[in-house]
């Protein structure tokens, strides 16, 4: 199977070690001083700078943090970008002619429309719209399909961040048993192709949970790595993760909290507290996940510009 990833340095789970983060701020830092150097080179060279599009649909709140954080990361990269706002009564129609127009534009090399859409827009169709060759954010059929088959592609950008970041902290996946908790196409799908696939990160079994799944606790205790991704918060409690588990805490929710300014806190999906003291390695939330779904779709949009330019 194609890997994008390197070969790092096995490590070898040892119950009873003492808990580690898996800080996603740092291995993301890491990346993207990486970009930064190939990118000035590349402006040096009088060499195409990649360019982002985004795409943002009315003012959710939590879309708007989102997108402002991948605008900043393009400006701490080095990266052209573009951030097209439309209004949450937009047609599909005229969302589907913008995308068309950044498709035609030969300057843009990577193309995201901010998840989720308005109820009268389909997702379906806004993702088949985009031109494969700037689907940065690895979800058209034409992307899944490569990545099933191990052909180069776009893998999308949460599960890729995951892997790149088992990769900086040297986490050993081979012949481990691996949880994946949620289905979706953007997460545990992906998440399950790839931990199971012929690489480094990689070679796991792979068992995938979901709200029909019987004897999940029983199932969660067999992981040596879990991916928590269903949307939760704190669902994965102690007595479902056995010592010495590598954790992935995918899901953040908004929970109200009135000590708060903000009025609201952010949750994961793992119960951190309770669980960290007895795993070999955890993701922060916030902190963890997220900082390496930016980092995956620079690199993604490096990619592109990379294949069609050089």
């Amino acid at each position: 199977m194609f890997s994008p990833f390197g070969a790092p340095a096995e490590r070898n789970f040892v119950v009873g070690l003492r808990m580690q983060i898996l800080d996603g701020k740092k291995a993301a830092q890491s990346i993207k001083d990486d970009l930064r150097i190939e990118v000035a080179q590349r402006a040096n060279e009088g060499k195409k700078i990649p360019h982002l599009a985004a795409i943002l649909v009315g003012n959710n709140g939590a879309s708007e943090t989102y997108v402002a954080a991948k605008v900043k990361a393009c400006e701490e990269t080095g990266f052209k970008s573009t951030l097209v706002r439309l209004a949450d009564d937009i047609s599909e129609f005229k969302l589907l002619e913008v995308i068309e127009d950044l498709n035609e534009n030969t300057d843009v090399d990577g193309i995201l429309v901010q998840l989720p859409l308005p109820k009268h827009i389909s997702s379906k169709k806004v993702i088949n719209a985009i031109n494969p060759d700037k689907d940065v954010d690895g979800f058209h059929p034409m992307s899944v399909g490569k990545m099933v088959e191990g052909l180069p592609t776009f893998i999308p950008a949460t599960p890729y961040g995951i892997m790149l970041l088992l990769e900086h902290y040297k986490i050993e996946t081979k012949g481990k048993h691996a949880v994946v908790i949620g289905r979706s196409n953007i997460v545990g799908r992906p998440m399950s192709i790839l931990l199971s696939g012929n690489s480094n990160p990689g070679n796991c079994t792979v068992t995938i949970c979901h709200s029909h799944t019987q004897n999940l606790k029983e199932i969660c205790l067999q992981g040596d790595i879990i991916v928590a991704a269903l949307g939760i918060p704190e669902f994965v409690k102690p007595d479902m993760v056995k010592p010495g588990a590598v954790i992935i805490d995918v899901g953040i929710t908004r929970v109200a909290d009135s000590t708060r300014k903000s009025g609201f806190k952010l949750k994961g999906d793992v119960e951190y507290d309770t669980v960290a003291p007895s795993t070999s390695w955890i993701t922060p939330v916030p902190g963890g996940v997220g900082p390496m779904t930016i980092a995956a779709l620079m690199k993604n949009t490096f990619m592109s510009c990379k294949n069609k330019n050089d």
